[in-house]
């Protein structure tokens, strides 16, 4: 009887464990602290909104910034990429293709695109000069 006494001792422990096993969570262990990766040149649509056909590649650098990739076999192309790996959240990437001809910006394509308000928008910044016309506050009167 003390053999069979013994085995429902064990028996009865591994029900109670297995049952509070399920009902109580086990305390988080701590993790691995993962950054943020960003790769490339930072690009947003204002700065494609400023890029216009027939811009020098030195204004183009200066508002884009110096390509990432340079292709070695066409110097008229200037590929920029930006990349952002944010853990447990996903990944990004925006890739644009600028391409010159007689070292002026021709066209580009890629992810983005200019907006359709900044072609507006230059001819909204400075209103025209009215200071040339004279207005009256009364009309002239005809006399007859």
């Amino acid at each position: 009887m003390n053999r069979v006494s013994h085995l429902r001792v064990v028996v009865l422990t591994l029900v109670i464990a297995s049952l509070c096993a399920c009902s109580f969570s086990m305390p988080r262990l701590p993790r691995v602290h993962r950054i943020t990766i960003q790769q490339g040149n930072v690009m947003n649509q204002e700065m494609i909104d400023k890029l216009k056909p027939g811009m020098t590649r030195r204004q183009v650098a200066f508002i884009m910034g110096e390509p990432v990739l340079r292709n070695t076999f066409n110097d008229n192309r200037w590929d920029y990429i930006f990349s952002v790996l944010v853990p447990n959240i996903g990944y990004e990437s925006t890739r644009m293709s600028l391409f010159f001809e007689n070292d002026k910006l021709a066209y580009f394509s890629g992810d983005m695109a200019p907006s359709v308000a900044a072609g507006t928008e230059e001819a909204n910044e400075s209103p025209p000069d009215t200071s040339a016309i004279k207005t009256e506050a009364t009309p002239p009167s005809v006399s007859g």
